[in-house]
């Protein structure tokens, strides 16, 4: 990738906008998380929240229409970030059904996603699902 103006590469990820239908929930619920992973509050209006971590944020936004989302359908399935050390996944993990989220793949925990592979699988009310993959040095 080569970079552009302001020093960011070239197809770096900008911005991820979520859906939601209860924005207070949901607010509470991703706000800890990405505060937690370093994301900072950037924007707030009446139907919306930002929080923002270097060149990239993420928008939680209420939907204007109903319906529920389904990340086994076509479509997004989930979000994977960066989370530290095994020992800060496993913290978030710990800590993240007191914040409004619940586990998954409890039974594999940190292995679902392999025997290489540690990471908390995480899953929002409205069953938005993140990993949350640690860097093993």
């Amino acid at each position: 990738m080569t970079g552009h103006a302001g020093g960011v590469p070239r197809g770096a990820l900008h911005h991820v906008e979520l859906r939601v239908a209860d924005l207070d929930r949901a607010a509470r619920a991703w706000g800890w998380l990405l505060e937690e992973l370093g994301h900072e509050p950037h924007q707030r209006w009446d139907d919306g929240r930002s929080w923002i971590a270097g060149s990239t944020y993420v928008v939680i936004e209420a939907a204007p229409l109903d319906g529920a989302h389904d990340r086994r359908r076509p479509g997004l399935s989930h979000l994977a970030f960066h989370a530290g050390t095994p020992a800060d996944v496993d913290r978030l993990w710990r800590a993240a059904p007191t914040h409004g989220w619940s586990h998954l793949y409890a039974d594999r925990h940190p292995h679902a996603g392999g025997p290489d592979h540690h990471a908390a699988f995480l899953e929002d009310a409205e069953r938005i699902k993140v990993e949350l993959v640690a860097t093993i040095l």
